[in-house]
């Protein structure tokens, strides 16, 4: 199989939002979009509906995307299983997050969480209420035009074990979308942070000042290879995880990480990935590296 933009499509408004954010993104980096109708029961009437619901999807956005190529694919297995096997002849892998009714927050169901888990390509999560316009700036009237600039890209780095696939995703997203690249760092605060003393301000600036000269270093070559790309750096005291949900409001696409756990027989994708998919309004990334 060729390189692709590849989405799980079922008939839920989740699946449908993330195959209408892949074409996006097969329209960026000029691949075809690979739509896989995700398994579920052998039987004869729900192949038939599933074949015209796969045409219906292709169909639509052929038409709402003029020139993407679009290839369609029924698969057969589980659906964990299938999908990550697509994801490995993809680009990106793209699936749904369904939103929590009443409270903050989307559910990233079980068979979602194993195939981030497991897939070693980038996978996507694009939410039921996300739409292709959203990733962009709002108009004076507050309408997202297709045409306006995009929104930031926000990337949440661990600059104590920086990663290059990472990094590389981040920035060549934010310059396939000719929009700044925001990269969030957190760092703990110190026990003195809750209950100042005289003379506790000194350290505090001093640890600060050194994180944020450490995230500089850390993008400083790849601010030298992809030199069209504004770097808006942020390091900030406190929680890893509620810094990058914080930042992430304004976002077009959140970019997070996941270590590849050889010999591991549990599924894991990391306290601060996990908070991004199930909080961040965005769509959200998550790439494999070493």
């Amino acid at each position: 199989m060729s390189r692709t933009v590849t989405v799980g499509l079922d008939d839920s408004p989740e699946s449908r939002a993330a195959a209408e954010w892949a074409a996006g993104e097969a329209l960026l980096r000029g691949l075809p979009q690979y739509v896989a109708r995700t398994p579920f029961l052998d039987l004869d009437g729900y192949q038939r509906w599933a074949q015209r619901l796969t045409h219906e999807s292709a169909e639509g956005i052929r038409l709402r995307h003029p020139g993407i190529e679009v290839i369609t694919e029924q698969l057969t297995g589980t659906v964990a299983d299938v999908l990550c096997e697509a994801a490995g002849f993809a680009d990106v892998l793209v699936l749904g997050a369904r939103a929590l009714s009443g409270l903050r927050g989307f559910i990233v169901g079980s068979v979602s969480l194993g195939i981030v888990a497991r897939a070693e390509r980038p996978v996507v999560l694009v939410h039921a209420e996300e739409q292709a316009a959203d990733e962009h700036r709002t108009d004076p009237a507050g309408v997202p035009p297709a045409a306006a600039p995009f929104r930031p890209v926000v990337l949440g780095l661990d600059i104590d074990q920086p990663d290059d696939t990472l990094l590389e995703f981040a920035f060549d997203a934010a310059a396939r979308r000719n929009t700044a690249l925001r990269a969030v760092h957190a760092w703990p605060e110190p026990p003195t942070s809750f209950h100042r003393f005289p003379g506790d301000a000194e350290p505090h600036d001093t640890l600060e000042r050194g994180q944020a000269s450490l995230l500089s270093k850390v993008l400083r070559p790849w601010r030298q290879k992809f030199p069209d790309v504004e770097v808006i750096e942020v390091s900030r005291g406190g929680s890893a995880a509620q810094v990058l949900v914080g930042d992430s409001r304004d976002a077009s696409l959140v970019v997070v990480g996941r270590r590849i756990r050889t010999g591991s027989f549990r599924a894991h994708i990391g306290h601060v990935t996990h908070s991004a998919l199930h909080h961040v309004t965005a769509p959200v990334a998550v790439v494999a590296h070493g």
